[in-house]
């Protein structure tokens, strides 16, 4: 949207008060995006359906639980919110239990369910609804006659029917992994963010494309690789290196609308050194050597942007792809979670794909020919404050999302 060369100055020129009110603004926007910041709300569970009822297990992001008072009943919560019915009426659970082997970062529940026999059985899902309107459940049924099938339960469709033993259920098919993969793209906000700090600086439909290709090529990739077992990524450090990408991406921005003010490298190279030193305490979760890979990675990028001939094109580029490989261990983390059968993986994650790949397309569908319009504005100054404000924005999303991320 904004041209990108070396002799250009523009937030030099802007003077003191239009930085001062693009960094108002910046900060006044992150508040709104700050409480969206939280991790996209998910859980987990499985039924192991038998002829007298059913054997549940919940999975639970800590995280999730902070959506509660320290205080609250979380055994009668997941009792009354999280069913199975039988002839439409609740089946009798018994007392849940919480595990204590639950993996870092999880809190596992278990409790069983008596039904009468004989009757078409419905699992029905009313978790979060009464914190946030943007759950999303992943249910897991083991029955003896249909073997294992799963399905998405959110809030506009929280129930699944199952059908009696000598029928099929109906789980998830590929149009739902479709769905699946533009409802993660579309509220996965740091996503999102990486992808707008990129548009906000290209200055042509072919760059526009080269950067989609390679975040594209990079993602599929990743994805492809951790969901049949390939890769096996931490999810936790997964997440903060996403929250990096956007940072790295806006503080770039900021670099060249300052006119490759030099203070901003700096910055960022000395926050991310901090962060390693913290991490030296044992504070954290992503530990020291990572942190130390980071501060070398920015420095080199700034480097490499200061002496590059092309105007940082190819570079971006690049970025996009090593950027794209990391998230597309983040698009991974919601299929590997549901623990899929061998026979649902290819479906599976060619739909999640084609789902990811429509709701990107549809971000950039929206925002690109808003940049556009709004660079040919008769005032230069409106398209310079707007990429400025909205790098600033972003990089200050990122750098929160780093923080709650790596010290929850």
């Amino acid at each position: 949207m904004v041209g990108r060369a070396m002799h250009v100055t523009p937030l030099g020129t802007m003077g003191l008060r239009h930085r001062a009110a693009a960094f108002a603004l910046g900060l006044a926007l992150l508040a709104p995006a700050g409480a969206a910041a939280h991790t996209r709300s998910v859980s987990y569970s499985r039924f192991q359906i038998t002829g007298s009822g059913a054997r549940i297990q919940v999975r639970i992001p800590l995280l999730e639980l902070t959506r509660f008072p320290p205080e609250h009943d979380w055994n009668t919560y997941l009792a009354t919110h999280l069913l199975l019915r039988a002839g439409g009426e609740p089946c009798a659970p018994s007392p849940v239990t919480r595990s204590a082997d639950a993996t870092p970062g999880w809190a596992m529940f278990r409790w069983e369910v008596t039904c009468p026999a004989n009757a078409d059985r419905e699992i029905e899902s009313r978790l979060f609804e009464e914190v946030l309107g943007t759950h999303l459940h992943f249910a897991r049924v083991q029955t003896p006659g249909a073997g294992v099938l799963e399905r998405v339960l959110v809030p506009t469709a929280p129930t699944w029917t199952l059908a009696r033993r000598d029928q099929r259920s109906a789980g998830t098919s590929f149009a739902d992994d479709v769905v699946l993969g533009v409802e993660h793209i579309l509220t996965g906000w740091a996503h999102i963010a990486f992808v707008a700090a990129l548009l906000i600086l290209s200055r042509s439909l072919r760059e526009l494309a080269t950067l989609v290709v390679a975040f594209t090529v990079a993602h599929s990739l990743t994805l492809a690789l951790a969901v049949v077992g390939v890769l096996r990524p931490e999810p936790a450090a997964v997440e903060i290196l996403i929250g990096f990408s956007a940072a790295l991406v806006a503080a770039e921005n900021g670099w060249w609308l300052g006119g490759r003010d030099r203070v901003i490298p700096y910055a960022l190279v000395a926050a991310v050194v901090a962060a390693a030193d913290f991490a030296l305490s044992g504070s954290g979760i992503l530990p020291p050597l990572a942190w130390a890979g980071l501060a070398l990675f920015s420095a080199c990028h700034f480097g490499l942007l200061a002496v590059s001939g092309d105007d940082g094109g190819l570079l971006r580029a690049l970025v996009a792809f090593a950027f794209g490989l990391v998230h597309g261990l983040g698009f991974a983390a919601t299929l590997m979670a549901i623990g899929l059968p061998p026979s649902r993986l290819a479906p599976a994650l060619l739909g999640f794909n084609v789902g990811v790949e429509i709701g990107l397309l549809g971000i950039i569908a929206i925002l690109w020919p808003l940049l556009r319009t709004l660079s040919r504005h008769r005032s230069g100054a409106w398209p310079l404050r707007v990429a400025g404000t909205g790098s600033a924005a972003i990089l200050g999303l990122g750098l929160y999302w780093i923080v709650i991320r790596n010290w929850p």
